[in-house]
């Protein structure tokens, strides 16, 4: 049984087999799972060596009564540790994951669309710095603002680390994650997935999506919710620019290839 490539222009074999996309598959998991063990150690040491909870800490401390947020359980402490760990070192092994994503996939794509794979590993990566960034500067620590303002005269926030770790997590990695629509959009575009019509066409389908997706993403507070749907429709409609500009300039090499075909005949 084989698995023929989609997209015409390809300079490797035209067929591979398909057990062959498994071993490939299969090696590329393994080297992911490599670096985020790696990751994961580095992430460790980081915590227990550096101040990372601090600084996971900092957008709240100055929000509450007391000095520290509050454990309930014995084994808090260290299930922190861990949970920390490896978001570090998630963060820390994020580039190499998008490099091994971008190994396997770039096989279906022209060769002069391969030379992509550095930019949009580098956009990518800055795309996700930006959008965590976003969060835990302007976001989470207003955010908080909001929600811990609702009846402060009549209540006392009694907030625990966990609980506040995951919240804050959470909408952390979920405006990194939101800010790869750009790389995601334009990446399906090379593959023949979208088109700048259709992404235009179904723009009001999709910011009801991001609508849905922004509240199931974050608090029920209205500030919180634009803020994460507000820059995916910027991001949105950029990528509808980026996948026009690089059709427009598949199809300039497409006329060239041509004219130089009939030339040379």
């Amino acid at each position: 049984m084989r698995l023929r490539r989609q997209t015409q222009g390809a300079t490797d074999q035209a067929e591979m087999p398909f057990l062959d996309h498994l071993d490939e598959l299969r090696t590329r998991l393994i080297r992911a799972l490599i670096a985020l063990l790696v990751g994961l150690v580095i992430g460790l040491v980081a915590v227990t060596q550096w101040d990372v909870l601090g600084i996971v800490e900092r957008p709240i401390a100055e929000l509450l009564p007391g000095e520290n947020l509050n454990f309930s359980s014995p084994t808090t402490p260290f299930v922190i540790i861990l949970k920390l760990g490896f978001i570090v070192g998630l963060l820390a092994a994020f580039p190499y994951l998008a490099w091994q994503a971008w190994g396997f996939l770039s096989p279906a794509l022209y060769e002069s669309e391969r030379k992509f794979a550095i930019p949009a590993i580098a956009s990518g990566t800055i795309l996700f710095i930006a959008g965590i960034s976003m969060a835990y500067f302007l976001v989470l620590p207003l955010g908080l603002r909001i929600l811990l303002n609702f009846f402060s005269e009549q209540l006392n926030p009694v907030i625990m680390i966990s609980e506040y770790l995951n919240f804050a997590v959470k909408l952390i990695l979920a405006f990194g994650i939101i800010f790869e629509l750009p790389v995601v959009l334009v990446f399906l575009s090379l593959l023949g997935i979208v088109t700048p019509e259709g992404l235009a066409k179904y723009r009001r389908h999709a910011i009801v999506v991001m609508a849905v997706v922004s509240a199931f993403l974050t608090p029920a507070d209205p500030y919180t919710m634009l803020a994460m749907m507000l820059p995916m429709m910027f991001l949105y409609e950029i990528s509808v620019i980026m996948t026009r500009v690089l059709r427009r300039r598949r199809q300039e090499r497409a006329a060239e290839g041509a004219s130089g075909e009939g030339s040379s005949t």
